[in-house]
């Protein structure tokens, strides 16, 4: 639903007035479903001038109760074990066993879809997730985190740190115990090893957000709170996110513009595709409760019991220097998408609202920068569904030859970083890191062994510098000296019959539009 009282109550005219749009989202994990209840309690006092007068009258809330209505639908009352409240929930999961947590880059289920279609139409501001963590039990009652505060644009990291600082005060106000930070331990289960600070991938929505140069905000209770009391502090904050809106959304909106300009300019710039906190850590004063860890007969391992009638300050590390991992730079004109996979990279990227062009022409010889992996990494079980591949490897420039009917996708625009979390074969959620391009990754022609002994010995008749090379291999990597397939492969390899388009991941980059 769409509540304002400017009467800008479609996207265009929200657009048109230039009001920022607040996107408030209950229920993308059914069984964590405070935020329904909160956002009808806090639209009704909002609508009845009771809390955050007059915000309305400067923005436009778009409240999703539900998003995952399959989950909702699964009711049961021990869906989530891990939480109090309330006598029966949803599921955490669609009718298709998806996780739409994790749908945002590769929009596989058609909720996502639907959601993504609302987002590209109204473009908000801001994106507010309501959630309910799992975890230890501790006294915090919510944890706020907001990006672009350690990722993306500049610009949107200052005003994302004020927002997040300005609710968690607001919050603190109001008796909160609030978060910066996701309350998960480091190690599983064990309170003294403390927690790290970091940026989701973009799989999830704070991750995604920053992407797109807006805001995404995670709010996550606490589960062990009984369920009035997370309803109240989800009702805060968003009523605390309804007021810093009203009163900075323009400015924050106008920020949110310039940096859509700065991201059309990062062709030849470099670009973090995933984050991570480093080695840096202090100590921090986190109120939990007692508690005992012991060796249980269950399990074997040590099992900890809380003792939530005696409060206890633990004294425990944070790392909280977040730093980019993986840095790319930035194509100068684009990608290319060959025309064997334009029909679905297309329709991907029109869900997603990048933009590209189809190229009604062949291109013969061009000069590209082509991504040869070098041993991917198959993930060993599936993950929603599919199997995800770690791909080492360079960019490098090739001269190749492209059919009519391939797809440009040009670097110079608004969601530019979009565009690289998709298409860069490095990041954590592209396409071809959720496995939609393995096939390039998998050995489909091959030579007998047999036929490759007699071509061993022809190549080492012919080039004694190659001799020398397998000697010298043999000597220096034992494992190679060890491993006979690796043996005949050295020879395979250097043979005409080789494929040279194993291991080729099929978006090209290039320096200029074709």
């Amino acid at each position: 639903m769409a509540v304002s009282r400017t009467g800008a109550l479609d996207a265009s005219q929200a657009a048109a007035r230039g009001l920022p749009v607040m996107l408030v989202q209950g229920g993308i994990h059914a069984g964590e479903i405070d935020g329904k209840d909160a956002g009808f309690l806090a639209l009704r006092q909002v609508l009845e001038g009771k809390a955050a007068k007059g915000a309305l009258d400067k923005q436009v809330l778009l409240f999703v109760p539900v998003f995952n209505i399959d989950g909702h639908e699964r009711f049961g009352r021990w869906n989530r074990p891990n939480q109090r409240g309330p006598e029966q929930m949803g599921w955490r999961t669609t009718a298709q066993n998806l996780n739409l947590n994790r749908d945002y880059m590769k929009a596989e289920a058609p909720e996502m879809q639907a959601m993504l279609v609302l987002v590209n139409e109204w473009d908000p501001l801001a994106y507010i997730d309501l959630h309910v963590t799992d975890g230890a039990k501790f006294e915090h009652d919510v944890s706020i985190q907001v990006e672009p505060i350690h990722s993306g644009d500049d610009d949107l990291r200052l005003v994302g740190l004020t927002l997040r600082d300005a609710v968690m005060a607001s919050l603190t106000a109001q008796g909160s115990l609030p978060l910066p930070f996701y309350p998960s331990f480091r190690v599983t289960d064990d309170p003294t090893s403390g927690f790290d600070d970091g940026v989701a991938p973009p799989r999830f929505s704070t991750g995604y957000f920053q992407q797109r140069n807006r805001f995404g905000v995670l709010v996550e209770t606490h589960s062990w709170k009984d369920y009035p009391t997370r309803v109240r502090v989800t009702r805060n904050t968003i009523i605390a996110l309804l007021e810093q809106f009203a009163s900075h959304g323009a400015d924050w909106l106008a920020r949110a513009k310039a940096a859509d300009l700065r991201s059309a300019a990062l062709a030849g710039r470099p670009v973090a595709l995933d984050f991570l906190a480093g080695s840096a850590e202090r100590q921090i004063a986190f109120r939990g409760y007692e508690y005992t860890r012991t060796p249980s007969e269950i399990s074997g391992a040590l099992m900890t019991r809380y003792d939530e009638s005696k409060p206890q300050v633990w004294t425990v590390p944070l790392r909280y220097d977040v730093q980019p991992r993986t840095v790319v730079t930035a194509p100068m004109g684009g990608y290319i998408v060959p025309a064997a996979h334009a029909d679905w990279v297309g329709a991907k990227l029109r869900q997603q609202g990048v933009r590209f062009v189809k190229l009604d022409k062949a291109i013969s010889e061009g000069e590209f920068e082509a991504f040869r992996a070098v041993a991917p990494v198959f993930s060993a079980q599936s993950v929603e569904g599919k199997q995800r591949v770690t791909l080492p490897g360079a960019w490098k420039t090739e001269r190749r030859s492209l059919g009519a009917g391939a797809l440009f996708i040009p670097i110079d625009q608004p969601l530019a970083r979009l565009a690289m979390g998709l298409l860069e074969p490095q990041a954590p959620d592209s396409f071809a890191a959720w496995g939609e391009f393995n096939n390039a990754f998998e050995q489909k022609e091959y030579m007998e062994d047999y036929v490759a002994e007699e071509v061993a010995r022809a190549q080492l008749a012919e080039n004694p510098a190659l001799a020398a090379e397998f000697a010298a291999k043999l000597r220096d990597d034992p494992a190679f000296a060890a491993d006979r397939a690796a043996r005949l492969q050295f020879f395979a390899r250097r043979h005409a019959s080789w494929d040279e388009r194993f291991n080729l991941y099929p978006v090209l980059r290039t320096a200029a539009a074709p």
